[in-house]
């Protein structure tokens, strides 16, 4: 299928690895050039190197940023171009028990998690309906849903982003601009790799056996194992595309089944 995507430019945050890069990656290969982001000089310079060596005479860039410091982001929006699309997929994510978690923790998860989308859409939307064609997506989850116990301060951050994703939405009808978010659910990304690996060695057993143990524990997935990284980029590449023109103010699940509810 042909996605009409060449000659786009985009910039996806958080995308040095886990699904910010498997989504830079795909949006590279259909002819999009792509501004990535990391909160380290040298996990950009990496990860540009490695898209670039992947995927010969694909455009990319990088620029460093943490969602974190208002100063970075001051910066980042001084001297990002003009996009046409714009992912908003830098998030932090943690299990904490809700009595432990600080004002000062509630502050960063919405700084980043909520903010950043704020602070990005802000800066592209009004020339993206200047020229009456641009696509912002959320990358939220199913927890923004159906909120964890031992996640709730991710859930609400993740619920928040779809009410800002639904809100933006609503400034865009009558154009060919779109606001959309992608519900993700139990992603195998760099992260979550990394998790199951301390805890598989803290409990002694395999990797894998923890994997699948871990997914086996979530009782309402159809799916019956992890999401990979690139299975949610391949709905982002859809709503990125102007195949997905009728799509508006909509939460889009790739989540595996997971959520139980029709709504």
């Amino acid at each position: 299928m042909e996605l009409n995507l060449t000659a786009k430019r985009a910039f996806v945050s958080g995308s040095t690895r886990g699904i910010g890069y498997a989504i830079a990656k795909a949006l590279l290969a259909e002819g999009v050039a792509v501004t990535i982001n990391g909160r380290s000089e040298a996990a950009v310079r990496q990860a540009v190197g490695t898209l670039e060596k992947d995927l010969p005479g694909a455009t990319v860039s990088g620029v460093v940023a943490d969602f974190e410091h208002p100063a970075d982001v001051a910066r980042l929006l001084e001297t990002l171009a003009d996009v046409d699309i714009l992912v908003n997929n830098v998030g932090l994510f943690e299990v904490a028990p809700f009595g432990d978690i600080t004002d000062a923790t509630w502050q960063r998860y919405f700084d980043v998690n909520v903010m950043s989308g704020v602070r990005l859409s802000r800066h592209v939307l009004p020339r993206m309906l200047a020229q009456n064609w641009g696509r912002i997506i959320f990358i939220g989850s199913e927890s923004g849903v159906n909120i964890p116990a031992d996640m709730v301060h991710y859930g609400m951050t993740k619920a928040g982003m779809l009410a800002l994703s639904n809100g933006l939405a609503k400034l865009t009808g009558g154009t060919a601009v779109t606001v959309n978010t992608v519900l993700g659910g139990p992603t195998y990304s760099d992260g979550v790799a990394q998790a199951v690996t301390e805890i598989a060695r803290a409990q002694g057993m395999p990797e894998q056996d923890m994997k699948a143990a871990l997914s086996a524990a979530n009782t309402t997935s159809l799916l019956q194992r992890f999401i990979e990284p690139e299975e949610i980029a391949n709905l982002v590449l859809y709503l990125a595309s102007p195949l997905s023109s009728a799509t508006n103010g909509a939460a889009v699940r790739v989540d595996g089944g997971v959520l139980t509810s029709t709504t």
